[in-house]
């Protein structure tokens, strides 16, 4: 069948045949189809969805497109956490190393910001020195020695779906379940994983916006883990507001610090918490979550997890002072209070907004190739639900120049919305396994 023929079919809502999304990606990679037309393919899958022999197909395509990691030595798990993005999400920086000191290995693959969310790649590289670019024997090796290895994506790891993502980054066929479910799952799979945890952001500065479908989202990865023989647990969770105070890359890294201490915000903890049960309880580590939540606690009051995130530093080129000297990490030259502009309850604090108003400000980019400031940002004070008093201050801006500073400002007199008491929803929404979906309280 013809390149245009897969495209006709596909648009009129009917399955390829076995073995075309098979040979569509080898010929894609070889260049023997052009960009216009793998793109036509992905609109049509975007309206038309996939089947779930079609999944399956092209998640085993873009796995077998590239090299993978070695599998861990017997008896030992290995297990990884995804996140599909949003802002003020520095929980990886937290987990990482909190898993990994139980002597589970963490091979934690991560992306560079794209669009209004951050990127965990960005975030390491705030620190002096830290090195992400490891080749795949560097990571192995990593993993043996330190347990724990913070890494971006190379181009032997699924080079399909480096291609493939920065064709739907322009083309507007980014948001479709079947295709981010692929590319994340081809992924995490290449990692040789024993467990996977995921956390599905649902809200107003996620890229699934609906609940609806960030728990189709997440009953389709879970899926595709088990049929691979990786146990697969996903937690639901909301991105209607800031996960935690900081926003930016250098600010996000100070604040991890604190949450290695077991201090920081209520909700970076819960939601770090939550995921760390989850990955000991896949591990093996613990047989009960409240076993596992226990170790959590001791993991962070103890001090292991924070000399665990000192030794990934200075494994990958890192300067480890900084976890006792944040102060050494990136400082903005200009800083500016923001106070509440009238007296009331915090409604809401839309994270798109600051998401995006970091890129202006230089803290972020719109293409991979764009340098970035990673010093500046925000720091919101304010929690939803909370009273503020007029010219209270609530937020602060980290920026490179006055103009910075005034970009912030009106961020925030846009992204904060201050009123009457309205309810807060939950942090986390469900969780879901291959058993089926839980809804979670609180």
């Amino acid at each position: 069948m013809h390149f245009a023929q897969l495209i006709e079919t596909k648009r009129d809502g009917y399955p390829l045949p076995a073995g075309a999304w098979a040979a569509a990606i080898a010929a894609y990679l070889a260049d023997q189809i052009p960009d216009y037309q793998m793109a036509a393919l992905l609109m049509a899958v975007v309206w038309r969805g996939l089947a779930p022999a079609e999944l399956a197909e092209l998640t085993r395509a873009m796995l077998d497109s590239g090299d993978r990691l070695p599998a861990p030595a017997p008896g030992q798990p290995r297990v990884d956490k995804h996140s599909t993005g949003g802002v003020g999400d520095k929980v990886s920086l937290v987990l990482a190393p909190l898993v990994g000191s139980f002597g589970v290995q963490v091979p934690m693959m991560s992306g560079r910001g794209l669009g209004h969310t951050g990127g965990t790649t960005d975030k390491l590289e705030s620190i002096p020195g830290f090195r992400t670019a490891l080749t795949l024997e560097e990571v192995a090796a990593q993993l043996d020695r330190v347990g724990v290895a913070m890494f971006g994506q190379t181009e032997r790891i699924v080079p399909a779906d480096r291609r493939l993502y920065a064709l739907r980054d322009v083309t507007g066929t980014v948001p479709s379940v079947p295709l981010i479910a692929a590319s994340i799952m081809s992924k995490k799979l290449a990692e040789g994983l024993t467990g996977l945890v995921l956390d599905v952001k649902t809200g107003s500065g996620a890229f699934l916006t609906e609940p609806a479908q960030a728990l189709e989202l997440a009953r389709t990865m879970v899926g595709i883990g088990e049929s691979y023989g990786c146990r697969t647990t996903a937690l639901v969770t909301a991105m209607d507001r800031p996960l935690g105070r900081a926003i930016g890359n250098a600010l996000e890294v100070e604040e991890a610090l604190l949450a290695l201490d077991g201090q920081g915000p209520a909700d970076l903890l819960q939601l770090t918490g939550a995921l760390a049960v989850e990955m000991l309880l896949l591990a093996g580590v613990a047989e009960t979550a409240d076993e596992a939540e226990r170790l959590v606690a001791d993991g962070l009051m103890s001090g292991g997890a924070r000399r665990k995130f000192a030794d990934v530093i200075a494994a990958q080129g890192g300067s480890p002072a900084i976890v006792d000297d944040p102060g050494a990490l990136p400082q903005a030259l200009e800083v500016e209070l923001f106070e509440a502009p009238v007296a009331g309850t915090v409604q809401s604090i839309d994270p798109r907004i600051l998401g995006r108003a970091v890129i202006a400000m230089g803290g972020g980019r719109q293409r991979l190739d764009d340098p970035i400031d990673h010093s500046v940002g925000f720091v919101v004070s304010a929690r939803l639900g909370a009273k503020v008093q007029k010219d209270e201050p609530i937020a602060s801006v980290f920026a490179a120049d006055p103009a910075g500073i005034e970009a912030g400002l009106t961020a925030l007199r846009s992204a904060i919305r201050i009123g009457a008491a309205v309810p807060t929803g939950p942090l986390i929404l469900h969780r879901v396994t291959a058993d089926g979906v839980t809804p979670v309280a609180g």
